[in-house]
């Protein structure tokens, strides 16, 4: 079946189509969501979400781009939302904390699954610490560094994923890499 078929297959409803997308589809959104968010019951919550998102909005889909392409926007898009709204929850804990309305944070370590296809790190602390490290990067430096170096995806993907040029996917990469490796080593040497 040509994917303008099974587009329009997915588009008229036919659960069919839904089970054959679930099933190609359901482990490519986890690695992606699991780039962003290692934390593997997040990363199941984002991807339950990007198909959600997928299935209502499948009839909005104009075929500008792969379909493939337009599943890992959507997963990018739902991790980084996930990511910003975690990011202002602890902006208003810490709020709370200082007027003495303190409200427990969770200080267990949120980094809990490293067995990502793209990852093969010995020590969980320093995947940690990566990890640590990527998420302070500017969110465009860290959508194209963990798309590429994390999610394994080449630069016209990325081009595809994000609407950027080639060009400018390539310069945020090149700060992306400049940006991490200086973090990286003021924490090595804060050691």
């Amino acid at each position: 079946m040509s994917e303008l078929d099974f587009i329009k297959e997915l588009q008229e409803g036919k659960s069919s189509a839904f089970g054959i997308l679930l099933n190609d589809y359901e482990q490519k959104v986890f690695n992606t969501c699991m780039s962003f968010v290692p934390n593997k019951e997040d990363a199941e919550d984002i991807a339950q979400e990007v198909f959600l998102e997928v299935f209502r909005s499948i009839h909005k889909f104009k075929g500008n781009s792969k379909l493939s392409t337009w599943i890992y926007r959507i997963a990018t898009n739902k991790s980084l939302e996930f990511i910003r709204k975690k990011n202002t929850k602890k902006r208003f804990a810490f709020m709370q904390s200082i007027v003495g309305n303190a409200i427990p944070i969770d200080k267990t370590n949120y980094f809990t699954e490293f067995k990502h296809p793209g990852i093969i790190l010995e020590n969980k602390e320093q995947a940690a610490t990566i990890f640590k490290a990527i998420n302070t990067l500017p969110e465009s430096q860290r959508v194209v560094f963990t798309l590429a170096k994390i999610d394994g995806k080449s630069y016209q993907e990325i081009v595809e994923i994000t609407s950027k040029s080639l060009s400018s996917v390539e310069s945020i990469m090149f700060r992306a890499k400049k940006n991490l490796k200086e973090k990286l080593s003021n924490l090595n040497k804060n050691r």
